[in-house]
């Protein structure tokens, strides 16, 4: 839907009036600046360009200039879409010499939450022993809640078994609570980690999907035996390290004055994270984590973020279980510092 200009025009197409003034301009070689002033789609369009002799003008810039500047980024993105097919391609090319199915049953794209979606009830239909998922993140909207009991419900009436991973902030989240709520639990396992790969379904470990692009657009349909079992046994990995639902998370380390979380994103913010790629990381908000990382100063009387880095260090805070924090870092008297 085109959105609304000033004056009721839009931003991407022309209308009548500026059809009409830009031809104008065309013919006579020029227009004056108050006549299409009132004329904003012009501008938006960068049909017109100032006038070099006189300010009060308005020069037309050649079509086909407007036309070449007005496709770049179309052509950018189809480009960048081609060189991901011929990447894909390539690569579909060297699996298929391994084995006998042809390639464009090994790997698919789908693009479209709705293709995928689709794509993914269809696997859920056909599963016949289980069903695998790493869902990364904490929040679970009642609509997403709402789609995946409508996806899951019918699989475990046929009894197959279903093993998630989640992060451990997904804890703490209604949404999850209310999903395993509605399902029988005889057939459900669930377990958590403080950190988790980006998603992964895997199905009776004979197809499996995950991410094609970072926002999730598109996804890989996965049917490569070769492909599918080495993702099966990184599945299987991540399950013996996750911690399952029902027993508490691992402690901060003995002797530590601050939460196993606060360890966790000391140690991300030492591997040099930004707030935002460790709050990804674990799984909560941007917000939550700088909540923490004050906490975290706080504690260590750090004055500023560089000096809080190097108190980390020094104090073993992010070292997980290799020792409690030296006496001076452990119960010291806080001082204001600043957060940021």
């Amino acid at each position: 839907m085109t959105a609304p200009h000033v004056d009721g025009h839009g931003t991407d197409e022309l209308c009548d009036e500026a059809v009409g003034l830009y031809t104008r301009a065309l013919t006579q070689g020029r227009i004056l600046r108050s006549a299409a002033a009132e004329v904003p789609c012009l501008a938006e369009h960068a049909l017109l360009t100032a006038d070099p002799r006189n300010d009060a003008w308005l020069r037309p810039v050649p079509p086909t200039s407007a036309l070449a500047r007005l496709l770049h980024p179309l052509a950018r993105d189809i480009l960048d879409q081609v060189r991901t097919a011929d990447l894909l391609a390539r690569t579909l090319d060297t699996l298929s010499a391994l084995a006998d199915e042809p390639a464009d049953l090994a790997i698919r794209v789908v693009a479209g939450q709705s293709a995928i979606q689709a794509a993914i009830d269809a696997s859920l239909r056909e599963a016949n022993d289980e069903v695998l998922t790493v869902q990364p993140g904490s929040t679970r909207s009642p609509e997403i809640i709402r789609v995946a009991l409508a996806s899951t419900l019918p699989v475990v009436r046929r009894n197959v078994r279903l093993r998630h991973i989640y992060q451990h902030s997904a804890r703490y989240g209604s949404g999850l609570k209310g999903y395993l709520a509605q399902l029988p639990g005889d057939l459900l396992q669930v377990r958590t980690m403080e950190r988790a790969t980006d998603r992964l379904m895997i199905f009776d470990r004979e197809v499996a999907y995950l991410p094609a692009n970072p926002d999730r657009s598109a996804a890989l349909e996965i049917r490569h035996p070769g492909l599918v079992r080495y993702l099966s046994q990184l599945y299987d990995v991540l399950w013996a390290l996750a911690t399952p639902l029902d027993e508490p998370l691992p402690a901060a380390t003995p002797g530590a004055p601050v939460t196993a979380v606060q360890q966790s994103i000391a140690r991300l913010l030492i591997d040099g994270c930004t707030d935002q790629a460790a709050a990804e990381k674990l799984g909560i908000s941007v917000r939550t984590c700088r909540a923490h990382i004050a906490k975290l100063m706080h504690t260590l009387n750090a004055t500023s973020r560089t000096h809080l880095g190097a108190l980390l260090i020094r104090s073993g805070l992010a070292e997980g279980p290799a020792g409690p924090v030296p006496p001076e870092y452990a119960k010291r008297p806080a001082t204001p510092g600043n957060p940021g």
